[in-house]
């Protein structure tokens, strides 16, 4: 799909300097800009690649003053960065903007659906499901019995979300995430094995939440696991039975967080952390990445380490933690020279 430098400009409220009708097809860096390419300028630090790049068009500040001779056609915007974002976000709707029922697909008879909506081949919508307006279903997604899913909600390829749990409205599942699937619930029996206990909960998923791709988030034991609204897990993480995360919480990729702890509003919990089963998260904690949790956690608290400390007490220890050896054996020396005098 083509567009020209004057209708990029009406969707941006932006002024053409150059030639209004040059056309572009793709997007890319300023610096590695090829004809038919667009692209924009908004740290300084790029500046001078604006007059050797041969991208077609390019979008710029109001404020940019051109120094040497160019061959790129400009638009210029308020904010060149939020501009070029608004128009990632255009090409992504034009390009996710697929419709109709493709086949084979299996959609049961007791299942409904809105206006609007695409569902992939291969895909599978179970009994009783009820999916909303313009969602997007992409191939080879399994939606089971009793799920509702709100509307404007992506379901991505090769997603899966299990019977009776419900998505709100304008998410985004990626590929390979599993919502719903069984708590790791086991009791051991007198023969030292371990027996399933029934996990009959549900995941319930909050609006506006983004969810990776290939992470799992476990249906409860009893009641729910649950998903506040605006919140943005990353991929491969593991959400477990009866966990909740609270509104606009984002957490990082390959992070683990067992069963029944909840989780405040608007934390950042970074990369492969670790938290336990059964605590509580206040609100607005941040944690960095790899550290381990293993207690109840007050409201504002930075925490860094396994087991966590608080972020300045761990960077204060660490200059310790590298000098042990050192340390050590100074203290050794010192036992010796006391000892010695004894």
């Amino acid at each position: 799909m083509k567009f020209t430098a004057i209708q990029i400009a009406e969707i941006l409220e932006g002024d053409v300097v150059g030639n209004p009708e040059v056309e572009v097809y793709k997007l890319s860096k300023i610096e590695e800009g090829t004809q038919g390419s667009l692209t924009f300028l908004a740290n300084p630090k790029y500046k001078p690649y604006i007059y050797s790049t041969q991208a077609s068009i390019t979008i710029v500040n109001h404020n940019f003053v051109v120094e040497e001779p160019i061959t790129t056609t400009l638009i210029k915007v308020e904010d060149a960065y939020k501009s070029f974002s608004k128009l990632l976000e255009y090409y992504n709707h034009i390009k996710l903007n697929k419709n109709g029922i493709e086949q084979p697909s299996f959609i049961s008879e007791t299942a409904k659906y809105g206006e609007n909506i695409y569902v992939g081949a291969f895909s599978y919508l179970g009994d009783n499901v009820k999916v909303g307006n313009n969602v997007k279903i992409y191939p080879s997604a399994y939606i089971g019995d009793n799920v509702i899913i709100g509307d404007n909600t992506i379901v991505f390829a090769g997603a899966k979300v299990y019977s009776d749990c419900v998505i709100g409205s304008n998410c985004v599942i990626n590929s390979g995430a599993i919502i719903g699937a069984d708590g790791f619930g086991f009791a051991p029996n007198e023969n030292g094995e371990y027996s399933k206990v029934p996990q009959i909960g549900n995941v319930i998923i909050e609006d506006y939440v983004d969810i990776g791709a290939t992470t799992t988030i476990d249906r409860a034991t009893l009641g729910s696991t649950i998903i506040r609204k605006g919140v943005k897990l990353d991929n491969q993480i593991q959400i477990a039975h009866n966990v909740e995360v609270g509104k606009n919480t984002v957490i990082a990729a390959q992070t683990g967080v067992a069963g029944s702890t909840k989780i405040g509003q608007n934390c950042q919990i970074g990369g492969q952390v670790g938290i336990a089963g059964h605590l509580s998260i206040g609100n607005n904690v941040k944690i960095q990445a790899q550290s381990g949790i293993g207690r109840n956690i007050k409201d504002n608290e930075v925490l860094q380490g396994s087991p966590a400390l608080g972020y300045g007490e761990y960077n204060k220890s660490y200059v310790h933690f590298k000098n042990l050896p050192k340390i050590v054996k100074d203290i050794n020396e010192i036992e010796k020279k006391v000892n010695g005098n004894n």
